[in-house]
């Protein structure tokens, strides 16, 4: 009797998503994630419709586990508070869960990454909706938020700060004040940016 967990989409799931934070998401396939629990790929085809659908698997699981850590961070939490705990709770899962985040980051067409991904939207509006904008600017600025933390957290991750002073630190402060400011001074359609 082996005493190797029976294998299900979702410990096949768990093991891809822990996978890809090693060796990166575009790595992960059907083939490497059935040497990771000591199986053939076809033990693996039995769960799985093949790499596409356990891509999709990694990243509906990671927008739901991204969710999550979103939902406690922003709890009881608005303004530039809740920015500021939302860029940090990204950034923080972004760092711990390379894999995990770049899932996140691809275009995804697993129905079952939908719910997940909507509910991380959801709250980033949320926030977003704290500033006061009208919804014709929100999606502007959700993409905003998502495409400066991103930028900063490849940059930091690739090396990119590392020949440079101040402390990367000081600069995501930086960032973050920006937002908020960004946020504040917000330009509606045909309106010039107040200075």
């Amino acid at each position: 009797m082996s005493d190797r967990p029976a294998l299900t989409p979702e410990s096949l799931t768990r093991t891809a998503a822990d996978l890809a934070d090693e060796v990166g998401f575009e790595a992960v396939t059907v083939s490497a994630v059935a040497r990771r629990v000591g199986v053939k790929p076809a033990s693996v085809y039995f769960h799985l419709a093949g790499t596409d659908d356990l891509r999709g698997r990694i990243s509906a699981l990671a927008l739901t586990e991204l969710g999550e850590r979103l939902g406690l961070a922003l709890a009881g939490r608005a303004g530039r508070d809740a920015l500021a705990a939302l860029v940090d709770a990204v950034r923080t899962f972004a760092t711990e869960h390379p894999g995990r985040w770049e899932s996140t980051q691809v275009r995804i067409t697993a129905p079952e990454a939908e719910p997940a991904g909507a509910r991380v939207g959801a709250l980033m509006l949320a926030v977003v909706r704290g500033y006061g904008l009208p919804e014709s600017e929100q999606t502007h600025v959700v993409r905003l938020i998502g495409s400066t933390v991103n930028g900063f957290v490849r940059l930091h991750v690739t090396g990119g700060f590392d020949r440079s002073d101040p402390d990367p630190e000081e600069s995501w402060s930086r960032m973050t004040q920006a937002l908020d400011t960004a946020l504040t001074h917000w330009p509606t359609a045909g309106q010039e940016p107040t200075t």
